[in-house]
């Protein structure tokens, strides 16, 4: 049996989903945001089931990002349960704060390359400071690798690395029901965010991976899955993931289009377009809406339809 447990977070995205899979070993796949009231909340949570943080036995995490795994740490030493991830998770699992620091060396460098101006680049920095608090570190017990098995005594879920909205995106994948459990990488009422981030192991300097090409390649992959229902990282359980991920397409080919036209008006920076399309929370969420720009971006560059050009350290795009 799985059972759905959201947590209250402090983000925009509101409740994260935790998911207690009652089975042996006695389950919980991620576990919220670290802070008193997300606790509280995971623990009420359990108690409606008739359980006990103390009986955990498994603790999973689908990917790096703070409402996932925050309470990691407090969890494992309560209960004594495994910490399990992805091999390419376990970096930055096991070292929350050193990633974020290099990470947040990168976005700086990404944001000022393309356009943002750098007094917000610099009040962006504190704010991303103080979001580390909402994340934590553990030991990982057991290390998953895609292909592999995540098993129970009475069934078994099939590890898939599908990277794009973070490098270490997770879904485990019961192939006997057809439930998924899909973190963030597909959701009903949102679309993932495909949110530009270091890979775990590269340092400030790396090149800026291109998430959003990386997103649509794993969406395709689990397109062709069996899956019957979905158990999201947020937001009611689905079922019609194929409809879903078509839908989906659609919108990011929209959006290109979109771009494609404002650059053909005249050259811009991604910065100059994320402000055309989305006024103040091109400054307030620059990270965000940057990434958004710069995927659908790098689809019209892959096309032809678009080149970028540099002058004195800031990219710009035009038409080809």
């Amino acid at each position: 049996m799985i059972h759905q447990l959201p947590i209250p977070t402090p983000f925009r995205v509101g409740d994260v989903n935790a998911y207690l899979i009652e089975d042996d070993p006695l389950t919980l796949v991620d576990v919220g945001p670290g802070s008193a009231r997300s606790l509280a909340a995971l623990e009420a949570g359990l108690a409606r089931l008739g359980r006990r943080v103390q009986e955990l036995e498994r603790i999973v995490i689908t990917h790096q990002h703070a409402d996932h795994l925050g309470l990691v740490d407090v969890l494992a030493e309560r209960s004594g349960a495994a910490v399990c991830a992805l091999d390419a998770l376990v970096p930055i699992l096991e070292d929350f704060e050193g990633y974020a620091e290099r990470n947040d060396t990168f976005a700086q460098a990404l944001l000022r390359r393309h356009g943002v101006p750098d007094e917000v680049v610099i009040t962006l920095g504190a704010v991303t400071r103080g979001y580390r608090a909402w994340g934590a570190s553990a030991p990982v017990g057991e290390v998953l690798r895609d292909g592999g098995q995540l098993g129970f005594a009475g069934r078994a879920f099939t590890v898939h690395h599908r990277p794009g909205h973070s490098p270490t995106d997770t879904t485990f994948l019961d192939p006997a029901s057809g439930d998924l459990l899909a973190g963030d990488h597909l959701l009903r009422h949102i679309s993932s965010n495909p949110l530009i981030a270091l890979p775990p192991t590269a340092g400030p300097e790396a090149e800026r991976p291109h998430t959003l090409a990386t997103y649509m390649g794993s969406l395709r992959q689990t397109r062709e899955q069996p899956v019957g229902t979905v158990f999201p990282g947020h937001g009611a359980t689905f079922t019609g993931h194929a409809t879903l991920i078509e839908e989906r397409f659609a919108m990011h080919e929209r959006r290109a289009r979109k771009f494609a036209a404002l650059i053909a008006q005249a050259p811009r920076t991604a910065h100059e377009i994320a402000f055309e399309t989305w006024g103040k929370p091109a400054f307030t969420q620059a990270l965000l809406t940057l990434s958004e720009v710069l995927g659908h971006v790098d689809l019209l560059i892959e096309r032809g339809d678009v080149i970028e050009t540099e002058h004195a350290g800031v990219v710009r795009f035009t038409t080809t």
